[in-house]
Parts: C-alpha cells; structure tokens; sequence
C-alpha cells in the first residue's frame, strides 16, 4: 500500500514537474510572441503578414502610416489583389517563389487609399511552423518614392544634357541651309509664273518653320544653355500669362483655378519661365475630359517656392512615369515628345527640380525653386 502512495507521490511530482516546464514554454513562447509583435509593430518598415494565398492576417503601423489602409480595411483581402499593376502571371510567380521555400524581392508601383501611387521596395519570404510546414508569408517594404524619384531624374537629365549637346553642335549648321532655302521660296512664291504653286509655297515654308521650331525645342534641352536671369516673381508671370491660357481652356470646355501664394521674388528667366508653365498647363489640359478643372498654385514650403499645376485626369500609368521627361517619349499621336523634357532642362537652369504627385485622381507637376534670392547663375 505505501509503494503504491509512494509511486502516486512520485508520480504526482513527475506531472507537477512537467506542467511547470509547459506553462515556463508557453510563458516563454508568449514573450517572444510580445517581442515580436512589439517590433513588427514598431519596424521603420512596412510589415504584412498573410495566408499562403496572400489573404492578409495582420498589417502594422508603418502600413497605416504609408498607405492610409486602416488594419480593418485589408484584413481579410488578398495582398496581391491591392498590388497596382500586379498581373496574373506576376501573382503565380510570387506564389511559387514563396512556397517553394525562397525569398521574392522586387521594386513596385503600390496605390495608397487615396489613389495616389508610389514606389515600394518589398521581400516576401515563407514563415515556417515547427514542423517545417510553411503557414504563412511575411512581407517586408520600404517606401522608395523619393530615392526613386532622384535615380529618374538623374538619369533622365543625362540623356536631356546629351540630347541637348548633341542639338547645340548641328542645330546652328542645319539652320543656314534651311534659312536660305526658305529665302528662295519666298522669293519664288511671289513670282507670277507660280501663282498656281503658291499654296505649295505656302506648305513648305511653313514645314521649314515647323522644323526650326523642332530645332529651338533641341537646344533648350542643353543644361548649360546660358540665360539672363532677373529678380521677378512667379506670380506676376503667371498672372500676365492667365489670358492665354485660359483661352486654352476654354477652347476645350475647361476650366483654370488660380491658387498664387505670398512667395518671394526669385532670379528668373521669364521667357523660360513662361515656356514652362506653358508646356506643363497645356499637358495638364490634354490629359482632362471637358468639365474638368485645372489648378495653379504657388506656396513655399520652407525655403523652396513652389508653383504646382494639378489636373483632373486619370493619372499617369506607372510605365509612362518612368519615361516623363525623356526626349522623343510621347503617349500622343503627333509631336515630338520635347514639351516635358523641355520643361525639365529649364528647372535645371534654374536649380530648380520637378516631382510628379500621380494617382487615380489625376496629377500635380511640383516646380521647387530654391527660395534663396541669390542668383544661381
């Protein structure tokens, strides 16, 4: 009888034992549930946790912070659904990435709540149970818009700068013969013997005009063009300019909303400037449908003044981004994909930069002058 208490009390011990050893696990495996809960949610990166199918389970904070998505927004809806541009076929890929047990990576267009897009460097690696079973998918992003934005532009100023140079070295000795052949057409055109051709005549000289226009477009690509710069105001620019382009406007059934800040006067050249504004209203209005509204603006933001031209299109498709402002690129069917590379060598004259603001809601081109009044040239 007291072998058998005493195997019980042993036993009993041995139980005790065991249960203190599982609750000091589970209390362990808590506390780096905790941890890991506090740094994911805590991470200075976007953090996405989902099914094997990509249904989200879990978004942290940054997500929030980046994308405006509150966590009951998303969970429960496929990651990959949201992904801008994702194709079927990229889907798959990621899917037998991931479950084949390896990391995918890659820089995408993502679209935040508010329709606008942006640039997310993102890893999606496999989490695995302790039976070595992959259960779920992390995602792990960084916001690179902006670094993004800077590679566009550098790269997209050496091929205006190269352009432009190349324009600068034959755009005077293409110009000579074409000067004196427009001479004689026009000496010929009003002869009598050819007042039949004169509409010909007419036809050709204005060609020979439209390719010297072409030309001057050429060589205002050279980043080291010289211009005089004089101490103006953007505003007075503007304001000298809003009856031609609202004549635009109204041409098409649109509308021109003026928005112009206090700024500070700036070195400026205003034939450039003009040019520019131009080149960037026009394009705004071609990219609305009638009724649609398009608005100027100046502020400052710190020490940059800034002139902003929003319209109401459907945004810029990503892979059109990519290529705004390279020479010869153009979605249209007639011109010569200059107007917006144009627009990038001025502001590079004017140690200015341009950042484009795009989503579903339409567009806004951002000027930003450095507000220091010292002249850059």
């Amino acid at each position: 009888m007291r072998d058998i208490e005493a195997q019980h009390r042993k036993q009993l011990k041995t139980n005790l034992q065991k249960l203190k050893e599982e609750i000091a696990m589970r209390e362990r495996a808590e506390e780096q549930y905790r941890k890991l809960s506090s740094a994911l949610e805590q991470s200075p990166s976007i953090a996405v946790i989902t099914d094997t199918m990509g249904n989200i389970e879990y978004v942290n904070r940054k997500f929030t912070g980046v994308t405006g998505y509150l966590p009951k927004e998303v969970i429960g809806k496929n990651m990959f659904e949201q992904q801008y541009g994702s194709s079927t076929e990229k889907y798959k890929e990621i899917l037998d990435t991931v479950n084949s047990g390896n990391e995918w990576s890659e820089e995408l267009f993502n679209t935040k709540k508010d329709g606008e897009y942006y640039w997310e460097s993102m890893s999606i690696s496999p989490f695995k149970n302790t039976k070595g079973i992959i259960t779920h998918f992390i995602k792990m992003a960084e916001d690179v818009t902006h670094r993004k934005t800077m590679d566009l532009e550098i790269a997209r100023l050496d091929r205006m700068n190269l352009v432009g140079e190349m324009a600068a070295g034959i755009g005077h000795e293409i110009r000579n013969p074409m000067t004196t052949i427009k001479g004689f057409l026009q000496l010929l055109r009003i002869k009598d013997k050819y007042v039949q051709d004169r509409e010909h005549f007419d036809l050709m000289i204005s060609e020979l005009d439209r390719a010297n226009s072409i030309i001057t477009e050429y060589l205002s690509l050279a980043r080291n063009r010289a211009v005089e710069l004089k101490e103006q105001n953007l505003n007075s620019i503007i304001n000298n300019l809003f009856p031609l382009i609202t004549a635009d406007a109204l041409i098409t059934d649109k509308n021109i909303v003026k928005e112009l800040g206090e700024i500070p006067d700036l070195f400026l050249n205003e034939k450039e400037i003009r040019q520019m504004i131009l080149n960037l209203v026009r394009n705004g209005l071609e990219a609305m449908s009638s009724g649609g509204n398009l608005t100027i603006k100046t502020f400052t933001d710190g020490d940059e003044v800034i002139i902003a031209v929003q319209d109401q299109g459907k945004g810029i498709e990503p892979e059109v981004l990519e290529k705004i402002g390279t020479p010869f690129f153009t979605t249209k069917d007639s011109g010569t994909g200059l107007g917006l590379s144009v627009c990038y060598s001025i502001a590079s004259r004017h140690n200015a930069r341009i950042d484009i603001k795009t989503g579903l809601g339409g567009t806004t081109f951002y000027v930003r002058f450095n507000g220091n009044i010292s002249n850059p040239g």
